[in-house]
């Protein structure tokens, strides 16, 4: 049997090659399979046929996530966002590491250090959030519990220097009391009903607005449920959310840093200071999205 590339069933089926990976990734093309990166398509195989176009899904932007991650796919959208995520995300809460030292672990899993010292807990903890960004994309329409958040944590903590602390419980909710950016938390005996009423009240909403993900977020880093990592968990979980819902999701880059702790802070007399913020953030992915051609 003969077999054909993207390009060339594209033009034979008169449809774009996007829409031919579509289709081989949902399994809609018999006898296609992938080579590195590569579809491989028997080159006698027909379209793919629509039974109901109006009915039919639009190919969304998690469709795309889900593609690139599985074929390995560099230099797409999959691929910044694990970069840009993680960097920013990290970078927020105190990780040294550059950009390119976090593109390079990401491409390579390796490090080249010249007279330079780099904290092992930034490097581990960089390697570790490439893998929360896979579990939510591959978890994207799941319903989120308590189970999810928790296995964000072990997975973002695993391994560090606060993983062998006897108080520090990884994957698990805090044992000693703290404050996020000098305001109280809820106090650990509270968490873990605060965390319940927090995702009943949440999961119990049908269809979940932009502002709604954001009330969550605040919600949750207020009662501050983890002994660190936290804010990474949260904003991981806002990532989900928006690609669960088609949502344009965001990041929070270094510049709206203290907009954002400002926001987090005055979200009960002012909504607009996160939602604005969030909003900025989410006009810098659209750029993205425009450049690589995906729809929203």
């Amino acid at each position: 049997m003969r077999y054909r590339s993207v390009t060339e069933i594209a033009k034979k089926w008169d449809v774009s090659e996007r829409s031919v990976r579509n289709y081989c990734a949902q399994g809609r093309v018999n006898g296609a399979f992938l080579t590195g990166k590569t579809w491989n398509i028997p080159e006698n195989e027909k379209k793919p046929e629509r039974t109901n176009k109006r009915k039919e899904e639009p190919v969304t932007l998690l469709d795309i996530m889900k593609e690139q991650k599985a074929s390995k796919y560099s230099g797409g959208i999959y691929h910044k966002t694990q970069i840009d995520l993680t960097y920013n995300s990290n970078h927020i809460e105190g990780s040294r590491l550059t950009h390119d030292q976090t593109r390079y672990i990401f491409e390579t899993n390796t490090i080249g250090v010249e007279n330079e010292v780099l904290n092992v807990d930034d490097v581990i903890e960089t390697a570790n959030h490439f893998r929360c960004i896979d579990m939510i994309i591959d978890n994207a329409k799941a319903t989120l519990t308590e189970k999810f958040i928790k296995e964000l944590h072990l997975i973002l903590k695993s391994g560090t220097s606060d993983s062998r602390k006897n108080w520090f419980a990884v994957g698990d909710y805090k044992k000693l009391p703290n404050e996020a950016g000098g305001m109280d938390t809820a106090l650990p005996e509270e968490v873990a009903d605060k965390m319940k009423v927090l995702l009943t009240e949440y999961n119990g909403k049908e269809e979940k607005t932009f502002e709604d993900m954001l009330d969550f977020h605040v919600k949750f880093e207020r009662i501050h449920p983890f002994q660190d990592g936290n804010g990474r968990v949260g904003r991981l979980i806002m990532f989900k959310e928006c690609l669960k819902y088609n949502i344009v999701p965001f990041i929070i880059e270094d510049n709206l840093k203290m907009f954002y702790y400002r926001g987090l802070k005055e979200w009960n007399n002012e909504k607009g200071y996160l939602t604005d913020t969030c909003l900025t953030a989410q006009d810098k992915y659209k750029a993205y999205l425009g450049y690589f051609r995906i729809e929203y």
